[in-house]
């Protein structure tokens, strides 16, 4: 077996592991808090009736017996019905992921549009005014709380200038025309543009723009750490030096020379930042009431869904670890020393 396939083999097992311990410490922690069916009915109804609630549930029978049917239904893509509302956890998926995967995706974008440019400024003006501020700015960006960021933004830009909506994906009745075409994905944007109404369209990333911004700061203060510190190693590189003597101009030895190189890192960071983004989102969503899966799970732990939340993490698992494997694989792929 090739260096790069027993490296990837490797990273590929190392996902069921990680799931399972995940999965495992939320099942057992959740049941430390007490049941859903005591903690939303124990004041309404008898001793008897809850006794048979419980028992309807399944709640009544020997933890280890529970555990393992948990364990049964994420391996068979079963993950049940949740306890408080009855309803199905994969339709629960099919509704909110998408909304929850928009937002990543407008926060990734936002991330490295802000670190990846800025990072490079500040590699270029090293222990210079400029590079001052940018570093300061990267650490209170990824120092403060991604909800105190989210309300600080309404408070300004939604409330006292009115530039951007409060809350919401978009506007009610763009909600209402693009729920109502034939071929809906979730993804408003993408629906937005198939319809080809352009005002649907600016609605959108309208609602966007504080939710993505928000959440995209969290990550951009690491990338631009990252590509600051890298971009640094490779400027005083032997090659970027014999470079630099045969008369290389420095914009072109900046662009070709230096930053490429120094990307290489910053895609093994995309895929750490996934857990980053994702975990983000339940705050985001929450803050600007954004309908996906992150304002479900706050939801649910509230009540204390015992199926919805176990459910709703082990996926956040799943997506995480599988994303780590795939960006594994792409660096190994354009870094020989990786797989080493």
């Amino acid at each position: 077996m090739s260096g790069l396939a027993r490296y990837l083999t490797m990273r590929f097992l190392l996902i069921f592991p990680t799931v399972f311990v995940l999965v495992t410490a939320v099942f057992f922690l959740m049941r430390l808090t007490g049941d859903p069916v005591t903690n939303a009915f124990g004041d309404r109804l008898t001793q008897a009736q809850l006794q048979q609630r419980l028992h309807q549930a399944g709640y009544d029978r020997p933890l280890l017996e529970q555990y393992l049917d948990f364990l049964k239904g994420v391996a068979t893509g079963d993950l049940g019905r949740t306890a408080t509302d009855n309803r199905s956890v994969s339709d629960l998926l099919g509704t909110y992921g998408t909304a929850t995967l928009e937002l990543a995706a407008y926060a990734l974008l936002v991330a490295v549009l802000i670190g990846l440019p800025l990072g490079r400024l500040a590699a270029y003006h090293r222990d210079r005014l400029p590079d001052v501020v940018l570093r300061l700015s990267a650490i209170l960006a990824y120092a403060m709380p991604v909800f105190f960021v989210g309300l600080l933004l309404k408070l300004v830009f939604s409330v006292w200038l009115g530039w951007f909506p409060v809350a919401g994906r978009a506007s009610t009745q763009v909600q209402l025309n693009l729920s109502h075409r034939s071929s809906v994905t979730g993804l408003y944007l993408l629906d937005a543009l198939r319809s080809g109404d352009g005002g649907a369209v600016l609605d959108v990333l309208h609602h966007a723009v504080l939710p993505s911004v928000a959440l995209g700061l969290l990550v951009a203060g690491i990338f631009l750490r990252l590509v600051r510190t890298n971009v640094i190693g490779t400027l005083s590189t032997g090659y970027v030096t014999a470079a630099r003597s045969r008369g290389v101009d420095e914009p072109r030895l900046r662009n070709r020379h230096a930053t490429r190189p120094a990307l290489v890192p910053v895609i093994t960071m995309l895929g750490l930042q996934v857990a980053g983004l994702l975990g983000g989102a339940v705050l985001t969503e929450t803050t600007f009431e954004w309908r996906g899966l992150g304002f479900e799970l706050a939801h649910y732990l509230t009540v204390r869904d015992f199926v919805a939340v176990q459910a709703l993490v082990a996926v956040f698992a799943i997506v995480v670890a599988v994303t780590n494997f795939l960006v594994d694989a792409v660096a190994a792929l354009v870094d020989p020393r990786v797989r080493y």
